[in-house]
């Protein structure tokens, strides 16, 4: 029986031509690495090490390792963990604080969280960064009860105290299950269809009532997703080491993200206002995907009005071809190039370019080059216009 293909979406929310780099608060989120201490050399965890490198390296104000960062849940695993947090520190300077959030494979040898306790402590935190509350919860038996009917009310009082604290124009809850699964057969979500309603109706029912912002922030799927819920964007992480679980012009390639937030525009105007640009201007997502190289395909020469398409791609693993397109995260700029949403062409354009749609447009004659930027990595193109 072959699954029926959904439409894609493509939330708004992430970034696919610039970045957030600019936010005042940015929170890097990595996931789903995966590895086994008694193999401390696989391709998880050099792709651990790896991300968490590209995340020290981009200087976030907060790093949230959203659940299944191990894969059995040994002692031995959490002890890898905490060497390469260490490392992470290190790198760092101590400058970047990060929080654990328990996954399903933290709890896959014991079956309980109790060797992450152990090494990590609680599998619940509340703390507040530049105006935001962060709530992180422990899903890793598939529920939220599973991890206590403490931490329900731990939601429900943080979200009716947040809404009162003058001091917070926005809350972010974590957790390694998303409220939904992206993908066809649904496998990779909340258990529990009413916890997820539940959690659902709480954010949408915070942003109605306190008129401040608020966000979803998931894992688990295999695939980097994002969509809106009644003006709530639910954010779905991708993998950070083990192969993904989707095809890459659907989310399904490795890599991590980086959350821009805004305090200052947390207020929401209009809350029944759906959907509603409030969110984005709170909340805008960049998805970095790891990179090993980096193709700009567009054409070599053009006669003034012409038409054409340009487009890139990039390679992970030498063997996968993802799409730059949502939701990858990339930079378009340009030498004499017109690009939506500001000059970012260096010059008198010579030809425009929609990023959103591919489409490339000749305007004089000339000679321009295109570049895109995706993870740190840059692909130019030269394009030639001549006379018609």
């Amino acid at each position: 029986m072959q699954l029926p293909v959904p439409a894609k979406v493509t939330d708004p929310v992430l970034v696919t031509d610039g970045t957030v780099d600019d936010r005042p608060l940015r929170v890097a989120v990595m996931s789903d690495a995966q590895f086994v201490a008694r193999d401390p050399d696989s391709p998880q965890v050099q792709a651990a090490r790896r991300t968490l490198a590209e995340i020290a390296d981009a200087a976030p104000d907060l790093l949230v390792v959203d659940g299944d960062f191990v894969d059995e849940g040994s002692p031995a695993d959490f002890t890898l963990a905490r060497k390469l947090l260490d490392e992470f520190d290190a790198r760092t300077g101590h400058s970047v604080p990060w929080h654990y959030v328990p996954g399903n494979h933290e709890v896959m040898g014991p079956g309980t969280t109790v060797n992450f306790s152990a090494e990590f402590g609680d599998t619940t935190s509340v703390f507040d960064a530049e105006g935001t509350r962060f709530i992180t919860l422990d899903s890793s038996s598939g529920t939220l009860r599973g991890g206590g009917f403490t931490q329900l009310q731990l939601l429900h009082d943080q979200l009716a105290a947040a809404a009162a604290d003058p001091s917070v124009s926005g809350v972010v809850v974590f957790e390694h299950h998303p409220t939904e699964d992206p993908l066809p057969d649904k496998a990779s979500r909340l258990g529990d269809r009413k916890e997820a309603a539940l959690v659902e109706q709480w954010l949408a029912g915070f942003r109605a009532h306190s008129h401040k912002s608020a966000g979803f922030v998931g894992a688990h799927a295999g695939v980097f997703s994002a969509a809106s819920v009644d003006g709530i964007p639910y954010l779905v992480n991708g993998n950070s080491g083990k192969n993904p679980a989707g095809t890459p012009d659907g989310g399904g390639f490795t890599g991590w993200t980086m959350l821009g937030i805004d305090p200052a525009e947390g207020r929401v105007g209009d809350a029944f206002h759906v959907p509603s640009d409030d969110s984005e201007r709170w909340l805008r997502a960049e998805v970095h995907a790891r990179v090993d190289s980096v193709t700009l395909d567009a054409p070599d020469t053009l006669e003034t009005g012409e038409r054409a398409t340009a487009s890139a791609t990039l390679t992970q693993d030498t063997t996968r071809t993802v799409p730059v397109a949502w939701p990858v995260g990339a930079d378009w700029t340009g030498t004499r190039v017109d690009l939506p949403g500001g000059d970012r062409g260096h010059g008198t354009p010579v030809v425009s370019y929609d990023p959103a749609t591919g489409t490339l447009v000749a305007r004089r004659a000339g000679t321009a080059v295109l570049r895109v930027t995706v993870n740190g990595a840059t692909a130019e193109h030269t394009i030639t216009v001549r006379r018609r």
